[in-house]
């Protein structure tokens, strides 16, 4: 051990060791029980990018920085804060094999996130400038896609309400130049397909439909962090405010049902919502108190009444919000209508306690949101006005909020509660830990009031809203060796007011198990199955006058894969995967067949699928994750007949550079036409096309 560390200390540095990229889908299937539209994979998939190019330095990486990483249990991340603490900062990345928990595969799947910085030149010993000059690294990365036939909106035969004022083509561009843990300046544009690129002030169009600038500073003395542009924060439970990276309930059962504080953080993504604009800071009033304060100041997209309304109307002009638009889409005349209409203010404070020698934490939270324009629902019937009578209505709302998270040896308790200016109330709390070094659990309980109103939180839930629930989860996980892995979970809901598609107060569950296997560090399989039992509307049919009668729907899906990974870079994978649903006493079914082939050499890499599948009806759809170009989730969905097979090319033209290329095709033999209103397609066949190219600097 001893010459195992000289040699370390002389000859090792924190760059030496090359960081493994991420396998996109081999963590979100790890992670993510079904895949489904209900998740937004690409905010998701962002928070983690935002890991991977910010990775934790072992030597400073707090508990809650580990929290967010869904990698280590309960026992293993006081593993190693004891291992630290006793043995001092880390020499190599290697040591982490020292500590008694941490198995090689556990590692493996940390080694992307963290690194070893270098400890000769210290960040104190340089001013920001200089080390924005001379420590950062960046890229620049240009993306661009489109469907090859022709959709009907782009069409002379589309109706005014359907035509498309842009071209085909999706663009995007992103740069961004960062130091881990210390700073990240960086922008992001985009225009849809089906969107125009034109400089149109009166239309609020200014070249491409989305920009997005950030500018964040970490650990300037008290000045803990600082941001400018666009940015997130995540504060308790995602009650109040999530910083949109929220999983929840997933394969993996037990880390990812609770949240860590870890404030401010810089928004990167191209979606259009969830995000703030403006200034925030978070200030070190001592060493156990931070205060945080922020102001955001952003227009939304939504429809708007104003007698005599068109695109050339003032935003100024007085009037209502009907709705708010969450799609980012502008590429009909109505949807440019509805493009940065009304204005969002929102401030807010965080107080956060934090003991250094005690591992626990509570903080205080106060949030005011006003419009420039009241948000006033237009009711069509009187069963609209009784659904939607405790939803939010009005031009401004507050939230308070505290929440608290506790350690105490394997054990983590936490919870968050708040309320609306509604008088609505929201809360949740639960514990999760190790009862032994193979086995852990987790326990959650939830309560949103059905006038409960948070526009930012993102907490634990089964609706899409923390609003109009209550409910009760329990997760475990057991790994009794590196061959076997059992993972389950219980979840029970309940909402006492109606819902979409719902009309009568409902109850439900939700129950997973899922079983993985490595035959060998070359070959691995996992079965999976997952029920889900949730009342609706009898009747598909939307009836806006009359009540209708309720039943029990029940969705199974199943789930078996196999991969196999040969010594020569190739890798197959199989999997295939079912559904059924039963309501109202019919049963559908649905399934699809997916064969992946991807090869690896030297500075190409060759990967494709062909997919087969059939489903009665849309209840029985399946989602299935693709392989993409880099830092991108397709997740298109199986419905119908047919099959889906792609092929991409990924290559490295020098070191720094890289290019990308996708060709994917969707085929549905029985059909005469695809999809609806502007999307629609005639044909069977639609084909799509991806380039992108990236460079480091």
């Amino acid at each position: 051990m001893i010459v195992f560390l000289f040699f370390n200390i002389h000859f090792s540095t924190a760059q030496t060791y090359p960081r493994p990229e991420i396998d996109v889908m081999q963590w979100a299937e790890e992670i993510f029980a079904v895949q489904d539209e209900d998740l937004n994979y690409e905010d998701i998939y962002e928070s983690l990018l935002q890991f991977y190019q910010n990775p934790l330095d072992l030597n400073k990486a707090k508990y809650e920085d580990l929290v967010q990483l869904f990698v280590l249990n309960e026992s293993q991340m006081q593993a190693f804060l004891v291992h630290r603490n006793k043995f001092g900062e880390f020499l190599t990345i290697y040591e982490l094999q020292t500590i008694p928990t941490f198995t090689i595969d556990v590692i493996k799947k940390l080694l992307p996130f963290v690194i070893i910085e270098e400890t000769s030149i210290k960040k104190g010993s340089q001013n920001l400038w200089q080390r924005i000059q001379k420590d950062g690294t960046g890229y620049a990365l240009f993306r661009t896609d489109r469907t090859l036939e022709t959709k009907k909106g782009y069409t002379e035969q589309a109706s005014e309400s359907q035509k498309y004022t842009g071209s085909p083509w999706r663009t995007y561009g992103r740069v961004r130049y960062s130091k881990a843990q210390d700073f990240s300046i960086g922008f992001t544009l985009e225009k849809d397909a089906g969107e125009q690129f034109i400089w149109q002030p009166q239309t609020r169009q200014y070249g491409f439909d989305f920009y997005s600038f950030h500018a964040f500073v970490q650990g300037e003395k008290r000045l803990k962090s600082l941001a400018i542009g666009d940015f997130q924060l995540q504060i308790g439970q995602g009650l109040l405010l999530a910083g949109g990276f929220a999983i929840g309930k997933g394969a993996e059962t037990v880390q990812t049902v609770r949240r860590p504080t870890t404030g401010l953080r810089p928004y990167t993504s191209a979606l259009e919502t969830g995000f703030f604009r403006g200034i925030g800071a978070t200030y070190q009033l001592s060493e156990e108190i931070s205060l945080t304060g922020f102001i955001s100041r952003i227009r939304r997209n939504g429809q708007v009444n104003i007698e005599g309304d068109s695109l050339l109307e003032d935003n100024n002009a007085d009037g209502t919000i009907q709705n708010v638009a969450l799609t980012g889409f502008h590429r009909t005349t109505r949807e440019i209508n509805g493009k940065s209409r009304f204005l969002e203010l929102t401030t807010g404070t965080h107080l956060l306690y934090k003991p250094k020698k005690n591992p626990f934490e509570i903080g205080f939270t106060f949030l005011h949101t006003q419009f420039d324009k009241p948000l006033q629902r237009e009711f069509r019937s009187q069963k609209d006005a009784v659904r939607y009578q405790f939803e939010f209505s009005g031009q401004t709302n507050y939230n308070i909020g505290t929440h608290f998270s506790y350690q105490y040896q394997n054990l983590s308790f936490f919870g968050e509660g708040a309320i609306s200016k509604s008088g609505g109330k929201g809360g949740i709390a639960g514990v999760l830990g190790s009862l032994t070094p193979a086995l852990d659990f987790a326990l959650v309980m939830r309560y949103y009031d059905r006038n409960f109103h948070a526009f930012f939180g993102e907490a634990l839930r089964e609706g899409s809203r923390n609003i109009n629930e209550q409910g009760i989860y329990w997760g475990i996980k057991f790994t009794p060796n590196r061959q076997w892995k059992m993972a389950a979970y219980y979840d029970y809901f309940r909402f006492p007011w109606l819902r979409f598609r719902v009309d009568a107060p409902s109850s439900g569950s939700e129950w997973l198990c899922r079983i993985t296997h490595n035959f060998t560090k070359k070959i691995n399989v996992f079965a999976q199955i997952r029920e889900e039992r949730k009342d609706r509307n009898l009747s598909s049919e939307v009836s806006n006058t009359t009540f209708q009668s309720i039943g029990e729907g029940i969705r199974r899906n199943y789930w078996l894969a196999a991969e196999y990974k040969t010594e020569k870079n190739f890798t197959w994978n199989t999997r295939w995967q079912a559904s059924t649903f039963e309501i109202g006493g019919k049963t559908s079914f649905g399934w699809a067949l997916v064969q992946d082939l991807e090869y690896s050499f030297q500075k190409l890499r060759i990967f494709g699928r062909i997919a087969l599948f059939e489903t009665d009806d849309f209840d029985t759809r399946q989602y299935v994750l693709e392989r993409d170009v880099l830092w991108f989730f397709a997740l298109p969905p199986y419905y119908g007949q047919g099959q889906r097979r792609y092929v991409g090319i990924e290559y490295a033209i020098h070191k720094k550079c890289k290019i990308w290329l996708k060709w994917v095709e969707f085929q549905f033999p029985n059909l005469k036409e695809i999809g609806t209103a502007g999307e629609n397609i005639e044909g069977n066949t639609r084909t799509d096309i991806r380039m992108q190219i990236k460079y480091n600097f």
